[in-house]
């Protein structure tokens, strides 16, 4: 085998070789940029109260930190995974690994919110670099169907195995050290990156690929940003003119994008693959389910330190209970479907994901034993429902368009899970400041109260240097909004998945995992529809 293959070899050139020990020490280092970036979005929720008695962003500064990340991640994938056809896999791996690691450090010593939004928009253009290069490194490295399987599933799981290992560590790092240094995790995981990848993984590109768009990787970007900044807008101000006028420039722009992939020899979203419904039909509900989600999980870190009054690392230990289930439901699920279809998987996966989220409907300022087994619940279901969905999309799609299957699978979920803290984020942080500022009690100067109806952990700030009798009223009023925000944020997580349930069970097709739609495409060859592939056609 030659340092450099391409894509476009198939099964008839080659007997589909099994994996031998280089690849699975391979493997564990593509699982590497999956952890960081779940423990990365773990460990800044336990900062958020840190970081802002330190810097003092305002409500709009604190989502922007938040999710800035995940937005520029969203709109990056598409184009990064594009640019890694042209120079390589690997290479484009070994730059996102070093990017990443410098913005890390950056934002490590951010002397302002402003400082921090924009490390943190460099570590999402950096991340966007790493989802797609290791799901299509791992994806050429085992070419032997049964082990691909098994490697994709492990990949999967490493995000559980993040998210359960960022509480624990960044909950340690918070008692012991200031905010920053739950950003310098990522220095010695990148560094591991750099040093072992070119000692284990082989370089992959395309030679054939088309040149990369310049105007649809901005057009995408813009899109997303703008739709983004909208909603955000509307979420915390209304429909403003402002607000429209994001809204409109967004939509806009995403509908230019559209028209131009549909004329271009190499688009960067094939557009056919959505013709597909087992592959849709997966698509939204990955993409819904991580909005509602992530919109959630914003909430509890800073429930379990601002209103429980855990300290970090007690809260981080609160939260491994619900990643440890959720890597049991990741790798489960390939085991239930011995017995068991996709469809009723996912249906059931949401219904047990939909019994958690009740529970946090019905949340207290005192609420600790609820607010966990809640999380437990639907970390359980949303395991096996993302592990099964990303399944389908991968094999809804021919063999040839798996890579760009991959790659709208990953910005699914960024842009789901950046809209899910931005939207619903938003609306929580909307009702807490309604709430602060009418039952606000009297006696607190108006900067103070300004601080104490922005964020919560503003309130708590504010209440340490008021009277005792003021400040307990202070503390008292705030943890009540922040709960009401709570539950609404909650009861709409409720419906979104509801719908995502009747979609799941009417609209997903009973495409097989493990028996990918194109396998089946030559005996359907008479279905093909305007010269499209027949996988492509809507089931």
């Amino acid at each position: 085998m030659s340092s450099v293959e391409t894509y476009n070899q198939t099964p008839s050139q080659a007997a589909a070789p099994r994996a031998g020990q280089r690849e699975w020490i391979g493997l564990f280092v593509l699982m590497l940029p999956a952890m960081l970036i779940a423990m990365d979005m773990t460990v800044l929720h336990l900062a958020v109260p840190s970081l802002s008695a330190d810097l003092k962003p305002g409500s709009a500064q604190l989502l922007w930190i938040v999710d800035i990340y995940g937005f520029l991640i969203a709109g990056s994938l598409i184009t990064m995974g594009t640019l890694g056809d042209r120079i390589g896999r690997r290479k484009l791996l070994m730059i996102g690994a070093a990017a990443f690691a410098c913005a890390s450090i950056l934002a490590a010593f951010s002397p302002s919110a402003e400082i921090l939004i924009l490390t943190r928009a460099i570590l999402g253009v950096a991340g966007a670099t790493l989802m797609p290069s290791t799901m299509s490194l791992i994806r050429n490295m085992f070419h032997d169907p049964e082990q691909r399987t098994f490697a994709i599933g492990v990949w999967i799981s490493s995000f559980s195995v993040g998210a359960a290992v960022g509480p624990l560590v960044g909950g340690f790092m918070l008692q012991f050290f200031w905010w920053g240094s739950v950003f310098l995790l990522a220095v010695p995981v990148m560094a591991l990156l750099l040093a072992l990848g070119p000692l284990l993984l082989p370089e992959f590109r395309d030679p054939r690929a088309g040149r990369l768009d310049i105007p649809s990787a901005a057009l995408s970007l813009a899109s997303v940003l703008a739709l983004i900044f909208g909603v955000k807008q509307t979420a915390e101000h209304g429909l403003t003119a402002l607000a429209l006028t994001a809204i409109a420039a967004g939509l806009v722009t995403g509908f230019v994008f559209v028209q131009r992939q549909r004329g271009l020899a190499d688009p960067l979203i094939d557009l056919r693959l959505f013709l597909n419904r087992a592959f849709t039909a997966a698509l939204a509900v990955n993409t819904v389910g991580i909005f509602a989600m992530f919109g959630v999980y914003l909430f509890i870190p800073q429930y379990l330190q601002l209103v429980i009054g855990l300290t970090p690392l007690e809260a981080g230990l609160w939260t491994v209970p619900g990643s440890l289930v959720s890597i049991a439901g990741s790798l489960g699920a390939p085991a239930l479907l011995r017995w068991f279809r996709p469809r009723p998987l996912i249906f059931g996966g949401l219904v047990v994901a939909v019994a958690g989220l009740l529970l946090l409907t019905q949340v207290s300022v005192s609420s600790l034993g609820m607010v966990v087994a809640g999380l437990v619940i639907i970390s359980l279901g949303f395991g096996v429902v993302f592990t099964l969905t990303v399944d389908v999309v991968v094999g809804a799609a021919p063999p040839e368009r798996a890579g760009a299957a991959s790659a709208i699978s990953e910005t699914g979920s960024e842009l789901g899970g950046a809209l899910g803290i931005a939207v619903l984020g938003s609306l929580g942080v909307a009702i807490y400041r309604r709430q602060v500022a009418a039952l606000l009690p009297s006696g607190i100067s108006p900067e103070a109260a300004e601080t104490a109806r922005d964020t919560l952990g503003g309130a708590v700030n504010v209440a340490a240097h008021l009277s005792d009798t003021v400040g307990p009223m202070l503390l008292q009023v705030s943890r009540e909004a922040f709960v009401d925000g709570l539950q609404l944020v909650a009861v709409c997580a409720v419906v979104l998945v509801l719908g995502l349930a009747v979609l799941a069970a009417f609209w997903l097709g009973q495409h097989e995992p493990g028996a990918p739609a194109h396998a089946a495409s030559d005996a359907r060859a008479a279905g093909e529809r305007g010269g499209l592939p027949a996988s492509y056609a809507a089931e």
